[in-house]
């Protein structure tokens, strides 16, 4: 298992012409990839990149609009993106104010991020290969992600395992 140097608390980050910024002042709960055809439609590649955190620890500067749509499961997704530049900064979902994923894309430094797991694989682009041993699911993960926020706090050395 590949191991996690975070940087420093607060990550900060935010969209391309600096109208929206953000902080991030705890530990992430999880970051992991997104194979489904919705997040691939989005970002305009093979998949998304999402840095759960708690919104309780996320400060966000300047104005965002929201766009709405239902998932394939069912549920309402909030997408929250610069309206000068169009680039998207956030996903929520309806009913569930506890969780928050931040674009990992738009993070001032990515380049410390590995996945702790990828999510809809079943609709992954051929080209892209998922290593040995990391941790794969065709749809949603059943336990709500929990494997992957475990495996998560077992990269930054956060948990023993």
């Amino acid at each position: 298992m590949m191991t996690v140097k975070m940087p420093p608390l607060p990550l900060t980050g935010g969209c391309q012409c600096g109208a929206v910024r953000y902080e991030i002042s705890a530990v992430p709960v999880m970051f992991y990839l997104c194979h489904c055809s919705e997040c691939q439609t989005q970002t305009s590649s093979a998949f998304g990149e999402s840095l759960r955190c708690d919104p309780a620890f996320v400060t966000v500067t300047g104005k965002m609009a929201t766009t709405t749509r239902t998932a394939e499961s069912g549920t309402v997704r909030f997408g929250d993106f610069c309206p000068e530049c169009g680039v998207r900064i956030q996903h929520r979902s309806k009913g569930d104010p506890g969780r928050l994923n931040i674009k990992a894309g738009t993070l001032d430094d990515a380049s410390w991020l590995a996945p702790a797991g990828h999510i809809w694989t079943r609709s992954r682009q051929v080209f892209v290969t998922i290593g040995e041993g990391e941790l794969s699911y065709r749809e949603a993960p059943e336990d709500g992600g929990a494997a992957m926020q475990a495996r998560w706090r077992q990269m930054l050395g956060l948990d023993e395992g």
